[in-house]
């Protein structure tokens, strides 16, 4: 490891100084070159306010083999397509879009029949709630109306011992009145 380290150091300092202070110094825009050593690559970056940037990519130890080409790889040129290759990518563009579309109803159909079976069983538990209820409400109306009544029987019924003992009452105070006078 400290080998590879100083090895790129002394590429480094390998580096022809005189040129990169030298670009700093010219004041218009020069094209993006790069620079290329065995084992790492110097790309120019835009300038910068304090001068010119470089970024510097070291290549590691396995893109060192000597059978290897060090020069820039570039990208592969796109060979012309026949008008019938496009016509045939287009078609099975539009092929997977259809079913795409598809696929993509039968979820929302399928998520809608979900949501009929929820309302469905959200509606039949509201519907028995409702009928407990109401059943619950009658049986307490019963039992009120159990309860009045039994009340109304038992004042009645504390009524006509009263007026049973007024009258008692009533008769004792004329006897008492009959026999003091």
């Amino acid at each position: 490891m400290a080998s590879t380290v100083s090895a790129y150091s002394d590429k480094i300092r390998e580096m022809s100084l005189v040129s990169l202070i030298c670009s700093c110094f010219h004041t218009q825009p020069h094209p993006n070159t790069i620079a290329h050593y065995e084992d790492m690559e110097v790309k120019s970056l835009n300038k910068r306010a304090s001068g010119q940037a470089f970024e510097v990519i070291l290549k590691s130890p396995t893109d060192l083999s000597p059978d290897r080409p060090q020069s820039l790889v570039l990208p592969q040129i796109k060979k012309d397509v026949s008008l019938t290759e496009l016509k045939k990518r287009q078609e099975a563009a539009e092929e997977r879009r259809k079913s795409q579309e598809a696929n993509v109803l039968k979820q929302l159909a399928g998520k809608r029949e979900h949501q009929k079976q929820v309302i469905n069983k959200a509606q039949e538990g509201n519907n028995n709630f409702s009928k407990k209820t109401e059943e619950k409400l009658q049986q307490k109306m019963e039992s009120i109306k159990e309860n009045r009544n039994a009340r109304l029987s038992a004042l009645k019924q504390r009524l006509r011992e009263k007026e049973i003992h007024a009258a008692e009452v009533r008769r004792n105070k004329e006897l008492q009145a009959d026999l003091s006078g």
